[in-house]
């Protein structure tokens, strides 16, 4: 399961070595890719270099509530330095007052910028009804997203087996689903896949191989 994890580290305090040892056990575990901050997605490039793990940043983050224009300007900056995937957050509280067009146009803008590179678009399901999770689930197969994920593990809580069973349900095979946030033990993560996440977002990537729980986090 290993090629499901997306080693992350976004923490505001993150130094140099606590990136470059990211990427050492990304490597070591072969990780679909390490997830980051976009200030670091060249020294990821560099230290990633030759490896079968990708480098992902985060677009508007984690609020979302940025302009379309700053969101596409970070994505292409982002893939000019060496990013081959996009996570981007929705506009939320354009998604809660029924303004779909908006929220389509904001991911479509990432999408086009990104140039064909992988983007998941995270809609922070602990902020939406049900309703509204798969209303925003299909603007994203509408945008031509590559995934729907499910939170940025810096609101109120992370995913759920519910919410990513309504996901893969709402995308049709459309999109991709990628569960992150609150994901502790290597059995949240099975749980996680058997409901249908295709990628697994978390800061305890290591600790999951190794079966261990860990307490807190991303």
């Amino acid at each position: 399961m290993n090629n499901y994890i997306d080693h992350t580290l976004l923490k505001a305090d993150a130094k140099k070595q606590d990136i470059e040892k990211l990427c050492e056990e990304a490597k070591q575990y072969h990780f679909a890719s390490v997830c980051v901050n976009a200030y670091w997605v060249p020294t990821c490039a560099s230290l990633l270099q030759g490896s079968d793990v990708k480098v992902c940043t985060v677009v508007g983050f984690p609020l979302g509530a940025m302009a379309s224009e700053a969101k596409a300007f970070e994505t292409q900056n982002a893939i000019a330095q060496g990013a081959e995937e996009i996570d981007m957050v929705l506009n939320i509280g354009e998604l809660k007052a029924g303004n779909d067009e908006v929220v389509k146009k904001d991911i479509e803008a990432v999408v086009k910028a990104a140039s064909g590179k992988c983007v998941k678009v995270i809609l922070e399901t602990c902020l939406l009804t049900k309703e509204e999770i798969k209303r925003a689930c299909e603007l994203c197969v509408e945008a031509k997203a590559t995934f729907v994920k499910t939170s940025t593990g810096f609101s109120t809580s992370g995913a759920n087996i519910e919410d990513v069973k309504l996901m893969k349900e709402a995308v049709q095979g459309k999109c991709k689903v990628k569960a992150a946030g609150g994901i502790r033990c290597y059995e949240d993560m099975k749980k996680m896949i058997d409901a249908g996440a295709d990628r697994i977002g978390t800061s305890a990537g290591v600790k999951l191989m190794q079966n261990q729980e860990v307490d807190g986090g991303y």
